[in-house]
């Protein structure tokens, strides 16, 4: 009888958080699809189109905070997706490792610059 490897007997391998990363990008995909919606409302309903009243939108703690969390969703989602691509395209590890190391610093310096702006404002 000849194993072909598949059924409840299959030999699994690789790094099992295939499952987690899909609900995660979905997840961070909803998180900016909301945030979209809330940003449309926000501007379709407001009355000063001028940078006085973009930067008093952006000066209120609650809009700060979705921002920021809606930022940090988006550098999630960029990372997962990102390391995939390396992991699937990239078979030198060296190579492998020091893109996905570069891809962690930009998003994290990503991340802080994005925190200083919303902010300084």
């Amino acid at each position: 009888m000849a194993n072909n490897n598949i059924g409840p007997k299959r030999l699994v391998v690789g790094a099992g958080y295939g499952m987690r990363d899909w609900l995660a990008q979905r997840v961070t995909a909803v998180m900016m699809v909301l945030y979209t919606a809330i940003l449309l409302i926000s501007f379709l309903t407001g009355q000063n189109f001028t940078y006085e009243g973009w930067a008093g939108l952006f000066a209120q703690q609650w809009f700060k905070l979705i921002s920021a969390v809606t930022l940090f969703g988006l550098f999630f989602h960029a990372w997962i997706g990102v390391r995939d691509i390396w992991m699937d395209y990239v078979k030198a590890v060296g190579l492998r490792l020091t893109l996905q190391i570069a891809t962690i610093l930009w998003l994290v310096a990503c991340a802080v610059w994005s925190v200083q702006i919303l902010w300084s404002v």
